[in-house]
């Protein structure tokens, strides 16, 4: 008697995941800076590694924490990263950050251009015979990211067209980020895929957690903590704390009621040492800010939420008022790398 192979369904159950996350943009989206405050949401600066092919953007950044960055340079050869992500799997990382996933699909080296090699040399102008030969090579890349014991996150460059818009009653040229420049259904590899637009803003694209479904928002370290509850919820997805994975409740403080004054004070440089929301009872949100000059602390108030999003330890450059002991934002700028005093 011959016996087959014996088949049996089981429960679902829900287990502890890694993250698969593509951060898609176009050039000055911001993927690097991203991909990174989400990493340091995950796990601590020490434990993120990347491997950068972007001509060292990835260590402009080097004054949020302490990352670790392997450099490729072309050719860009997916057995490199493959390579790269063993590395980095051994030396204890737990979360690599492939900047950009990219250039391993259409960079100097890479899979287009070997095919594109083959066929002309190898195969005679044999197209399909040449994707038989370098097809493999990139499989072997997709799953070694699938199954890395790391956390994965993979930026990827948009193909950018540039379009004619009407904002304001005002008509101009607005720059667009369309389709990432990677393989066709590259998307399906991730747990989610976030596109990021040139205002650093994210429309996600795919979304398996459910937890960003139709929102609009810019990434930072909160989303870490969210992806990282979803991800080690094991079979509790529905006791996931939620006030892990929704914004947190604003703290009701007494406000100082002196944002209609203008009495300017300085223009100077700060770094950020510490912000966090508060509200009036009224509901109306202002950011408490601690800021650093020199060696002296000056806690401040602003009525712009969005420097929120400022990661601590950014420099700034800020207008501030001063009324009867209190200091207030009125504007700021992010001071960019070379530009401090």
């Amino acid at each position: 008697m011959k016996w087959g192979i014996i088949m049996e369904f089981k429960p679902a159950q829900r287990k502890r995941a890694k993250l698969r996350l593509a951060i898609a943009g176009p050039s000055g989206s911001g993927k690097t800076y991203s991909a990174l405050l989400v990493a340091s949401g995950i796990t601590t600066w020490e434990k993120i590694a990347v491997i950068d092919s972007e001509n060292g953007s990835a260590e402009l950044y080097a004054h949020l924490g302490g990352y670790s960055v392997l450099t490729i340079e072309a050719p860009y050869d997916p057995q490199k990263y493959i390579n790269a992500i063993h590395i980095a799997e051994q030396a204890g990382f737990e979360v690599i950050i492939i900047d950009s996933l990219s250039h391993a699909w259409n960079g100097e080296g890479g899979i287009l251009d070997q095919q594109g090699k083959a066929a002309d040399t190898k195969y005679k102008g044999n197209s399909w015979a040449a994707w038989r030969e370098c097809t493999p090579r990139h499989n072997a890349l997709v799953e070694a990211m699938l199954k890395s014991s790391c956390h994965i996150i993979a930026t990827m460059r948009s193909k950018t067209e540039y379009a004619q818009v009407t904002e304001n009653g005002k008509t101009g040229i607005k720059k667009l980020g369309m389709a990432p420049i990677q393989r066709d259904g590259m998307e399906y590899e991730f747990t989610a895929v976030f596109d990021l637009n040139l205002e650093h803003v994210v429309s996600v694209g795919k979304d398996r957690t459910g937890i960003f479904d139709g929102q609009y928002f810019k990434p930072d370290v909160v989303t870490g903590h969210k992806l990282l509850a979803w991800l080690n919820c094991d079979n509790k997805v529905s006791k996931v704390n939620s006030e892990i994975i929704s914004p947190p409740k604003l703290d009701v403080e007494a406000i100082p009621d002196i944002f209609s004054e203008n009495i300017t004070d300085l223009l100077n440089t700060y770094r950020i040492v510490s912000s966090e929301a508060k509200a009036k009872g009224n509901g109306q949100v202002f950011a408490k800010v601690v800021l650093l000059r020199g060696d002296t602390q000056i806690l401040s108030w602003s009525a712009l939420p969005e420097i929120l999003d400022i990661p601590a330890g950014t420099l700034i450059t800020a207008t501030i008022t001063e009324l009867k002991g209190t200091h207030v934002i009125e504007s700021y700028a992010i001071v960019k790398e070379g530009e401090a005093a």
